[in-house]
């Protein structure tokens, strides 16, 4: 039976530190990131879900996530709380 996913929601009310998360990164990580850094997404946090570490990255609302291994997913369910 596949276990079903709730969203994640980001509570932090301020920016991340971007050079502590990026050297937080997985040598596969950090190329995803470069490569959607192109695009204009910057990275904004990590979060520890389901036994791995997730980066999240985003570019004019669109949030992006990258896997230990590198793997990209631009639709993922997060909801970012506002400001």
């Amino acid at each position: 039976m596949e276990e079903k996913k709730s969203p994640i929601t980001e509570r932090r009310k301020e920016s991340a530190n971007t050079p502590v998360w990026w050297s937080k990164l997985t040598l596969a990580q950090k190329f995803s990131a470069s490569s959607l850094g192109k695009f204009g997404y910057e990275l904004l946090f990590i979060r520890h879900v389901n036994g791995q570490d997730v980066a999240v990255l985003q570019c004019n609302g669109g949030i992006a996530t990258i896997t230990p291994d590198g793997e990209i997913n631009t639709t993922a369910k997060i909801k970012l709380r506002s400001k």
